[in-house]
């Protein structure tokens, strides 16, 4: 099934001049970019990305962190864009990811793990609403 999904380089993947690396794997595995984002997150952004932490300790520094520096947000389409840019993307602990996934390679720790990638339908639909406008309700 053709799907799309949001993605963010986050801010130690853009300070470690791995933009190109990242999207160039997507792009290698036959995704489409529809929308690209160089930009810096306001606090009110970054806390309506990360809405479904809100409450959890760690959620004030997530926050802080991820508006903290530039990142990358963009969208891919493409067959089971959600599912395998999840598993591109590899488990949140990168100490869990498996070898060649984009956290195993790049992460560093849970909070600084390289790479944002949407976990299912609706929060695509909401992450890309929140960064990219209609692109989310846009015809395929």
């Amino acid at each position: 099934m053709i799907e799309r999904t949001f993605l963010m380089i986050k801010p130690e993947g853009v300070e470690r001049g791995l933009i190109g690396e990242i999207i160039g794997r997507f792009e290698r595995k036959g995704f489409k970019i529809l929308a690209l984002n160089l930009t810096r997150l306001s606090r009110e952004q970054a806390e309506r990305q990360y809405e479904e932490h809100r409450g959890k300790d760690f959620f004030n520094d997530l926050v802080s962190y991820i508006s903290s520096a530039p990142v990358v947000t963009f969208v891919i389409e493409g067959e089971n864009a959600i599912a395998t840019a999840r598993e591109m993307a590899g488990a949140t602990d990168p100490r869990q990811a498996r070898p060649g996934t984009i956290r195993a390679d790049y992460g560093i720790d849970v909070q600084r793990n390289v790479i944002h990638a949407s976990d299912s339908e609706d929060s695509a639909r909401r992450e890309i609403a929140l960064h990219f406008g209609d692109l989310a309700n846009e015809d395929e």
